[in-house]
């Protein structure tokens, strides 16, 4: 059957429903242009989304791949992790293959992002679905007269069985911010990193991929464009504070998400600057 995209209704708002090859599928939502759930052909779920997600634009959804603009986290003055998750994106494309299916959301400025962040730009989400693959590129457009600098990430919330079992490889020997014990520096030593509590850090300068080994689960991810990694998973206190997940929500995710966090960007009035998270079933 030949790769389509539909328009459905996704938890009472507009979504895009891409329907790859072999039966792998995509839904993107209108709101927040966020990828909220990623199905390969064996029919498992690879991305978390919270059973208690609220989808009204009132708080981001939680879940998926948020996309963080033009800010990560508390690292500067806007709302955490910026503005556009919470706003209605424009469908700009969408395309089929016999081997693909692809859209592109897009949003722009206007009045109420100027009154937060006095910029004008165009970012677009662009989603591509193969068989046991999917990509998610961010492109920022300077639409403006004067440069501008920004943070932001790619928030991918993994699935997993039980995250006490999974391991993530890849960043061996590179130092992270570890944002749950005070922000101090630490070197990666192990050759893989382990969830035994709650994970908050941001590593830096990453060039190699990750490998995601969670038994027959396994994800290999790969950025181009975002020079660090974050590794996140709340754990059983801090997930207790987060009205909008299950009791029990942070054994089934982790989020290794493609960042710009420590060296914001810097983009001259014209110019155009891209990052892609790939999301590889092994």
């Amino acid at each position: 059957m030949k790769p389509t995209i539909e328009t459905i209704e996704f938890h009472g708002i507009e979504a895009l429903r891409l329907h790859g090859p072999r039966g792998s599928s995509a839904v993107i939502s209108r709101l927040g242009a966020q990828v909220l759930s990623w199905t390969t052909p064996d029919g498992r779920e690879r991305l978390f989304l919270s059973e208690r997600a609220v989808f009204d634009g009132s708080v981001a959804i939680r879940g998926g791949i948020p996309v963080c603009f033009p800010q990560f986290a508390g690292l500067g003055d806007l709302p955490k992790h910026g503005f556009v998750r919470t706003r209605e994106w424009s469908v700009a494309t969408q395309r089929c293959g016999d081997d693909y299916a692809l859209a592109t959301l897009e949003i722009a400025d206007d009045a109420e992002t100027r009154a937060l962040w006095p910029h004008a730009f165009r970012a677009e989400i662009t989603v591509m679905l193969e068989v046991d693959r999917i990509d998610v590129e961010l492109c920022v457009v300077n639409t403006g007269a004067a440069p501008f600098a920004f943070t932001g990430a790619l928030h991918s919330y993994l699935r997993v069985v039980q995250v006490e079992d999974v391991a993530l490889e890849g960043l061996y020997g590179h130092d992270y911010r570890d944002a749950a014990n005070g922000d101090r520096i630490v070197r990666e030593t192990g050759t893989e990193l382990v969830v035994e509590g709650e994970v908050d850090r941001v590593y830096h300068g990453i060039r190699r991929p990750q490998l995601l080994q969670a038994g027959n689960l396994t994800l290999g991810i790969q950025s181009q464009g975002f020079p660090d990694v974050v590794v996140w998973n709340p754990w059983l206190d801090r997930c207790a504070g987060l009205k909008d997940m299950p009791a029990d929500g942070w054994r089934h995710m982790l989020c290794v998400e493609a960042a710009i966090a420590r060296q914001p960007v810097t983009l001259p009035a014209g110019e155009e600057w891209y990052g892609r998270q790939t999301l590889v079933a092994v």
